[in-house]
This record gives structure tokens, sequence and C-alpha cells, in this order.
């Protein structure tokens, strides 16, 4: 007797027709026609099933503030920062959680369940590190929130960052973060990025820094980062989020670059909504998009993970907390449309991003946690293109959202009355 079986559910590794047993919020059997009975039971009617969507770069204290105080009318990176500066300030607890909580209702029909979310600590009064904390607890029966101590205004720039910084940490913020690039010169960058690493080795934290988020080629301290995470022995700990400085290196230099980043076995985010829409703001024609190596660092091996970054905040304004959506423009600006290629893209919003947050029990396996996605798509491939409706989304064995199926009605002589969201469409196999 099982609490929950999921029946003739397509699996993202090309089983199809299987079942899923759930008992005690784990997985318990996933085979061919499991014959048992359940509490309840789903038929996910040759529909993709697939572990829930994780987002490993987010600024959950921002989402929702589009248009406070003003809009960001040159659409660029800096005027958003200064803009959430003027924010900032006069922003109370009670409004970023109202924000955050309404965020994570959304990020919840998205089968988007786990979240690392990166905290301005630049504010001495610290209200965005207390109110995300409250979020954290909030949430948790439903989303794994993970904090970032992000220092916004630079770790050293900012009156008071350091300090503010570790005030956030000791209020329980889970990882280091940093925003080298945004410090004054590029030696206070490097400098910020040894202190920050020492800090993480000697709390036993994890690290995750805006790295090089800039069109400047000289822009390297992901190779500081790299080092620094040997020196004090963070490997495998170590993110380094955006590196979109990559895309305007010299083959040379990235070509020695990318084998210490895979000694130090650092985690590598992208975010291609953003980065595409916020760098080559300077250019011309041609016009550089912005986003870093996702093939050449995923075939030395690295761990790629994409993230939403914003949703309708100060640097984006738009966004749907939809991690298929950040997958299908990565497609797109990595020039990644092969099957195998599309595969990995998937990856990288699922199992990439779970072992860069560190995830315990995060699978489609017997035993993991039975958190799940039933997608209006056969397999993953489909799932990219359509983007398609979150039928039904499970958290530790009980559905916590449903979807109705996105079905279009026909009213035309001689064809069908109804289109299954794309389902009806030959699926391309590999």
């Amino acid at each position: 007797m099982f609490d929950l079986i999921i029946r003739d559910a397509n699996l993202p590794d090309g089983r199809t027709g299987m079942d899923i047993g759930i008992s005690g919020g784990k997985i318990d059997a996933i085979e061919k026609s499991i014959a048992a009975d359940a509490g309840e039971e789903i038929s996910a009617t040759g529909r993709l099933v697939t572990p829930p969507f994780v987002d490993p770069h987010f600024h959950m204290d921002a989402t929702l503030s589009l248009g406070l105080p003003r809009m960001n009318v040159s659409g660029t990176l800096l005027e958003g920062i200064a803009l959430w500066g003027e924010l900032r300030p006069i922003v109370t607890k009670e409004e970023l959680v109202e924000r955050a909580l309404r965020y994570c209702d959304l990020a919840v029909t998205q089968g988007l369940l786990f979240i690392r979310s990166h905290v301005d600590t630049s504010d001495p009064k610290l209200v965005t590190v207390e109110a995300m904390i409250e979020v954290r607890e909030r949430v948790k029966p439903y989303i794994d929130l993970q904090l970032v101590a992000f220092p916004q205004d630079g770790y050293y720039r900012a009156a008071d960052g350091i300090a503010s910084l570790n005030r956030a940490l000791d209020m329980g913020v889970d990882i280091v973060g940093g925003i080298p690039h945004f410090e004054r010169t590029m030696d206070e960058g490097a400098a910020s990025v040894e202190a920050l690493c020492r800090i993480a080795a000697d709390r036993g934290l994890p690290v995750d820094m805006h790295c090089d988020e800039t069109d400047d080629p000289m822009s390297r301290h992901i190779e500081t980062l790299a080092a620094d995470t040997i020196r004090f022995g963070l490997q495998g700990r170590v993110a380094g989020s955006h590196l979109t400085s990559m895309h305007s290196m010299d083959n040379y230099y990235v070509s020695k670059l990318i084998p210490l980043m895979v000694e130090a076995r650092i985690n590598v985010i992208p975010n291609p909504l953003i980065n595409i829409m916020l760098q080559g703001r300077h250019d011309t024609y041609p016009k550089r998009r912005g986003m870093t190596r996702v093939r050449e660092l995923m075939d030395a091996g690295l761990n790629v993970s994409f993230g939403h970054d914003c949703v309708m905040d100060p640097w984006y304004s738009m966004g749907s907390g939809d991690m298929l959506e950040v997958g299908h423009m990565a497609i797109h600006v990595a020039q990644m449309a092969g099957i195998e290629d599309k595969k990995k893209i998937f990856d990288a919003l699922t199992v990439n991003s779970a072992k860069t947050m560190g995830l315990e029990g995060y699978g489609l396996e017997k035993g993991c946690n039975a958190d799940l996605v039933i997608l209006q798509a056969s397999d993953v491939i489909e799932a990219l293109r359509l983007k398609p409706t979150r039928l039904a989304v499970v958290k530790g064995g009980k559905v916590i959202a449903r979807s109705a199926p996105r079905i279009g009605e026909l009213f035309l002589d001689g064809r069908p009355k109804s289109i299954d969201g794309g389902l009806d469409y030959i699926p391309i196999k590999a």
C-alpha cells in the first residue's frame, strides 16, 4: 500500500510508461505497472514527470518591485544598482516579506521548489536580511530557500560593508557572496575575493559570487576566485555567477582559465535572461549578447546550472518564475539546439542546479524525496520547446499545486476539435 502512485509517467532519462510509488514522503518504487493500491492515484497519461525545478541564482529581496521608486530608463546594470540603492533605504520589512511570499506562491505553481537568493547586506540596518530570514522560515514547508550574504554596493566600497556582511552571517545567512567587479579598483576586487573566501573557510560555509558581470575582457576575478578556492580548500563549494566577461576574453586566455576552474571544481551559474538583456549596452554593432561560454564550460566537465536572477525588479522588467523560460532562452543564445544539447540544458535547470545548491535527497530514483512535477509535455525536448503547464506539483508526496491542462478549441470544418498543448504533434526522438 502506497500513499500515492503516479501512473504512466515518462521520465527525463527517456523511460516511458513508468509508475512511481510514494510512501512516507519518499519515492519507494519506480517500475512498470506497480501492482499495488494507494491512498491516491494520479495518471500522468504519458506526460513527463521530473524532479522540481531549481533556481540557484535569484534576488528575492528586490522581486516584484518594478517601478519603485521609478523605472530603469537606460535598462543598464549600473542604473539598476543605483535605482535599488534609492529603494533600499525606504522599503519596509513588511513590504519585502509580502512581495517575496507572492513570488514564492508563483514559484510553487511553476514547479520551482528550490531557490538560492542573494540578499543585499549593504545597508547596515539589514532590513533585507531580517525579511528574507523570515521568508525562509515561512516557506520552509514547500520551498527550500538558501540565502547568500551579498554586498551589492561592494564589500570594501560600501560604508560598513565588511561589518554588515559579517552580521548577516551571524544572523543565519547560509552562504558568503561578493561582487568583486563592482569594487573601486581591480586590486580591491581581488582583495575582496580573498577576504570573502577566508571568511567562508573559517565559518565552514559555501561561496557564491557575482563575478565579472561586465563586458570588460580584463575583468578576470573568476581566475582569482578559482585560485583562492584551491588555496582555502573550498573545492566544489564555490559558485561563480554570471561570468559574462568570458564572452569577450581572447581564446588563449580562456584555454588557461577553464582548466583552473576545473581544478577548483567551480560551479558555474549563467543567467541567460538577464545576461543578454544587460550586457553589450555600450556596443553599436556587432553587439555582444553577454552570456558566458556555456558549451565550452560544460564540455570541460564543469557543473553548469542556470538562474532566473530577476523577476520584475530594477534590473529586469519581465520574468515569470518559469525555469523552462530560462532554459528556452539558453538554447537560443548558447546555440545549443541539438537533441543532446537540449538534454544538457534541461539538466542545468534541475540536477545540475541541485548539485550547485548541495541538495540532499533530490532526484527521481528510489529513495529520493518525493518532490515531483507533472508537465503537459511528453519529454524534456518538448518541455523546453513548449514551456508547458505544470499539471501537478508534489512536495513530500503531497500535491501542493494543480493547473488545468492548456487545451485549444478549434471551430474549423474537417479539423480536430481541440489541440492538447502541443502533444498532438509528433515529438522528436533521439
